[in-house]
């Protein structure tokens, strides 16, 4: 398993996992609204924009890419794992990656998560310092939390 930072020729890869791994997971917890608000928010542009800041990390296995996360300031962003290998660990490569990140340099990580990811957040000490509830295009609602986790040693 390697975690290395993206480069330009990744972001089909990257857009593709992110898109397949929304459209396939994503409709088990949200009404399509939501999914598709997720969608449009995580689409090539904003991960081109990610990529040109070095802010795009991707997990390869061997000669397959089947992961990646972003980390903007403070804040994980896009985490995503191929549905077909989930349950290997990958997810948590990519979580503890991007925690070592940002820890080298503050206190305190944030992230957005999702109803699905809510939990594995948890017990990893985050916790919930806000909720939200956004109304969608065609009037369904999208629910999520702003979770923090304080580190109380900064890592180099």
């Amino acid at each position: 398993m390697n975690i290395r930072q993206a480069a330009k020729e990744d972001l089909n890869f990257i857009a593709n996992i992110t898109q397949d791994t929304i459209k396939i997971i994503y409709p088990r917890y949200y009404p399509i609204g939501a999914v598709d608000f997720f969608i449009s928010h995580h689409n090539i542009e904003n991960i081109a924009d990610d990529i040109t800041s070095n802010n795009v990390f991707i997990l390869t296995e061997g000669k397959l890419s089947v992961g990646t996360v972003t980390v903007k300031g403070i804040e994980i962003c896009r985490l995503f794992v191929l549905p077909q290998y989930q349950g290997r660990g990958y997810g948590k490569a990519l979580i503890e990656h991007a925690e070592k990140i940002i820890s080298s340099k503050s206190k305190k990580i944030r992230l957005d998560a999702s109803l699905l990811a809510k939990e594995i957040y948890l017990k990893r000490g985050y916790r919930e310092i806000e909720t939200h509830s956004l109304l969608t295009e065609n009037g369904d609602y999208l629910c999520y939390d702003v979770m923090e986790k304080v580190i109380h040693k900064l890592l180099n």
